[in-house]
């Protein structure tokens, strides 16, 4: 399974770390999963968070 740390995910998106737990406080982030104490994000959660951004952004732009 492919997973990202939440520094790979920020560089991949273009997005700070603070950014990040924002969306997350605010219950928009992609789920997580903790590998120790790593926080990681797996491939099928990132897909699943870029498609809900496409939805939610589709849906204001109409």
């Amino acid at each position: 399974m492919t997973s990202f740390s939440v520094d790979e995910w920020c560089r991949a998106h273009g997005l700070s770390r603070s950014f990040f737990y924002l969306l997350r406080s605010r219950g928009e982030a992609p789920r997580t999963f903790k590998v120790g104490r790593i926080t990681r994000i797996s491939a099928q959660a990132n897909e699943d968070w870029v498609r809900g951004r496409e939805a939610a952004t589709a849906d204001v732009a109409a």
